[in-house]
């Protein structure tokens, strides 16, 4: 089990801790607790440790040209200084992992994956990569902080970084005497950014974070609340909604596939789902009574067929009801209901859209 560069940090504040992909992080602090922690990052600012995400370099000419058949979306869609959401498929359309794609310039790429992935996409990248091109991992030389919720401007900006950049833009900055990256990105659906220090450098800049966000009645937020965030806005999460068995045209990600490329890994596969459909689709349901889904809860069509699976689910504390993620037969749409046992009982779900909750990401 691998630890955060702050774990003592978190330790410090008796924070619940649990495994994810490997590493031992927050699932809330009991001073607060999830909703709390939840609430906090609606409302007013919360700041996640994720520093167990993965960290890789692809440096050399011709690192675009060479990422770009690896990954499915097409990075001549941004220029320097902006961020890209992606995906590296294997060549039977599988996930191997949805990631974060940062390009400094046409041969410096940045790339931050799950923590549980970071070694199989460094891998796939290092076998496949022209000798002119340099795979690093970096997994363990940068911390990763997330500031998110609507006092994130502010409070940054007490700190001194310009937090003028749009949404998946990034630029160097300083907070006191460390460097670090400051992307506008997150994972929980509200205006937010992400800080990426080094790993030598994580303690202090943590520091600094927390004492400008009491000044906002900001808190610590453990991965719970993030759960949760990410959930109402269908955020997919690796070995939920997407995976080596679920596809991004099945995982409604098809916005981040760029067919007109002239070829990535995977594409062929991918394109044929694209134009003759699959049979599961990623839907969002929305309980009509109190029940709440948890993954791998089995869906049923109203006279009983099993039409789907549940990948993610939990209790939206602004709508106050159950919600949920899950993969249904695609004939199934918006506006239908379907049948979840939940704790010995059918309950009633309806098909909505996605998000839950409106975005405020822009």
């Amino acid at each position: 089990m691998k630890n955060s560069p702050i774990a003592a940090k978190h330790l410090e504040l008796n924070a619940k801790m649990a495994d994810f992909g490997g590493w031992l992080m927050p699932i809330e602090y009991p001073k607060t607790g999830v909703i709390q922690e939840y609430n906090s990052v609606r409302t007013q600012v919360g700041v996640f440790d994720v520093s167990h995400l993965g960290k890789i370099s692809v440096v050399g000419e011709g690192s675009l040209e060479f990422l770009n058949t690896a990954l499915t979306n097409d990075l001549n869609r941004i220029i320097p200084g902006q961020a890209q959401y992606t995906l590296i498929c294997n060549d039977k359309g599988g996930v191997i992992d949805d990631l974060i794609v940062y390009q400094n310039s046409a041969s410096n790429f940045f790339l931050v994956p799950n923590a549980s992935n970071n070694a199989a996409v460094f891998e796939v990248l290092k076998l496949t990569a022209p000798s002119q091109v340099t795979v690093s991992n970096l997994h363990e030389d940068f911390a990763v902080f997330a500031v998110q919720g609507p006092k994130s401007v502010s409070m940054l900006d007490s700190l001194g970084i310009d937090t003028d950049i749009d949404y998946m833009q990034f630029l160097n900055a300083k907070i006191g005497d460390s460097e670090l990256i400051v992307c506008r990105t997150g994972y929980t659906g509200e205006l937010g950014f992400e800080i990426i220090p080094s790993w030598q450098n994580a303690e202090k800049v943590w520091n600094q974070l927390m004492q400008a966000a009491e000044k906002f009645n900001g808190t610590a937020c453990g991965l719970g609340a993030r759960d949760i965030l990410r959930t109402e806005m269908g955020y997919p999460l690796h070995g939920h909604e997407i995976s080596l068995s679920i596809s991004p045209i099945e995982a409604s990600a098809s916005w981040a596939v760029a067919f007109d490329k002239v070829d990535f890994t995977g594409k062929e596969v991918l394109k044929n789902q694209k134009q003759n459909g699959t049979k599961l689709k990623l839907k969002a349901i929305l309980a009509t009574d109190r029940a709440i889904p948890r993954k791998d809860m089995q869906v049923k069509s109203v006279s009983g067929e099993i039409v789907g699976l549940v990948t993610s689910g939990t209790f939206s504390p602004v709508l106050k009801k159950g919600i949920g993620l899950a993969l249904i037969n695609s004939d199934i749409s918006k506006g239908d209901t379907v049948l979840i046992d939940v704790r010995g009982k059918d309950s009633v779900f309806e098909i909505v859209s996605l998000p839950f909750v409106p975005s405020k990401v822009r």
